[in-house]
C-alpha cells in the first residue's frame, strides 16, 4: 500500500473536514504497520504515533531520548500503511525554534496529517508523571508560530499540547491554551486532565478543536468516546493501548510456552497463517509474479 503525494494531500483535507464534523475521531496508537491496518479494519478513524510507544519500542523510558530521525523512520511506516490519517507526537520539537522548523518539515514530508508540540522543558517527561517543568508561554508561542510558518501544506494540522494542569493547575492550563490559540495553534491538547468536569471546563474556555488523551494507568478518568463527543471534543487518543495489549499477550504466551514446552495450547491466541496473509495482502503481491 503506497500513497502518493496527491493521496496524502487528499487524506489531510478529509481529516481537516472530519475534524470539525461534529463526530469525535478515535485515534489509536500503533507500533507496527500491520497494527495500523488492524486499527483501520476495526473502524477507528485515525492512527496515532506516540512518543511513549517509540521510546518503549527502543526499550527506553519516555524522556525524549529518541531522535527526530528515529521518529521519522519508525513513525512514517506506521502512518503510510493505512488509509487513515496519522497524527504524530512531536514532543518539544526536538529543541529550539530552528529544531521545531525542521521537525515540522520532516514530519509533514513523512506523510502525517498533523503533529502536536508540547510546552515542557527538555528533557520532557511522560505527561502523566509528576515533576514536569514548563517553558515560558512566549517561548511556546514562538514554537507554534514557527511550526505554522514551516509547513507547506495548509491542511497539515499544528496542535499545541499544554502540560500545565499537573504543574500550575487547571486555570493556568486554560490560560496557556488561550495564549497558544492566539499564536495560531489549530488545535489544543490539554494533557492529564483528571475528571469529566475538567474536560468540560476546557471545552467551555477554548474555541478550537480539542484533543483528549485517554491513556491507561494515568491521571485522567477513562471517559468513553461517547461522553467526550457529547462534551464537544474532536479527537480522542488511545496512545499506548495496542502496545500494552500486545506486550501482555506476548508475556502470557511465552510463560505458557515455557511451561508446556509446545505451542499447541496457544494456537487459539494467535492469528492464523490465513489471517496474517490476508492482513499482508499476500495474494495481491503474488499477482505481480504471475504477470511477469
Amino acid at each position: 500500500m503506497i500513497f502518493s503525494v496527491s493521496d496524502i494531500k487528499k487524506k489531510r483535507q478529509k481529516f481537516r473536514s472530519d475534524l470539525t464534523g461534529g463526530k469525535i475521531l478515535r485515534f489509536v496508537g500503533s507500533f507496527s504497520p500491520l497494527v495500523s491496518r488492524l486499527i483501520e479494519k476495526q473502524g477507528f478513524e485515525g492512527i496515532y504515533v506516540s512518543g511513549a510507544v517509540i521510546s518503549s519500542d527502543l526499550a527506553l523510558p519516555d524522556l525524549e531520548l529518541f531522535t527526530l530521525s528515529e521518529l521519522v523512520e519508525r513513525g512514517s511506516a506506521l502512518a503510510q500503511h493505512s488509509s487513515l490519517p496519522g497524527l504524530v507526537d512531536a514532543d518539544t520539537g526536538f529543541g529550539g525554534i530552528l529544531n521545531v522548523a525542521r521537525t515540522t518539515q520532516k514530519l509533514e514530508q513523512a506523510g502525517f496529517c498533523g503533529l502536536h508540540l508540547e510546552d515542557q522543558k527538555s528533557p520532557k517527561r511522560c505527561g502523566h508523571l509528576d515533576n514536569k517543568k514548563l517553558i515560558d508561554i512566549k517561548e511556546m508561542q514562538k514554537k507554534i508560530k514557527t511550526a505554522l510558518k514551516s509547513k507547506t501544506d495548509t491542511a497539515f494540522l499544528i496542535s499545541a499540547r499544554t502540560d500545565a494542569r499537573g504543574v500550575e493547575g487547571l486555570d493556568k492550563a486554560i490560560e496557556r491554551a488561550k495564549a497558544y490559540v492566539e499564536a495560531g495553534a489549530e488545535a489544543i491538547f490539554p494533557e492529564a486532565l483528571e475528571t469529566e468536569e475538567e474536560f468540560k471546563k476546557f471545552r467551555e474556555a477554548i474555541n478550537v478543536p480539542l484533543i483528549a488523551n485517554i491513556t491507561e494507568f494515568g491521571k485522567s478518568d477513562l471517559l468513553s468516546s461517547k461522553i467526550l463527543e457529547q462534551i464537544g471534543y474532536n479527537i480522542i487518543l488511545y496512545p499506548v493501548t495496542s502496545w500494552r495489549l500486545a506486550l501482555k499477550a506476548v508475556e502470557k504466551g511465552l510463560k505458557q510456552l515455557a511451561i508446556d514446552k509446545h505451542q499447541k495450547n496457544l494456537l487459539n491466541e494467535m492469528l492464523t497463517r490465513k489471517e496474517l496473509y490476508t492482513l499482508l495482502n499476500y495474494e495481491e503481491y503474488s499477482k505481480w509474479d504471475q504477470d511477469l
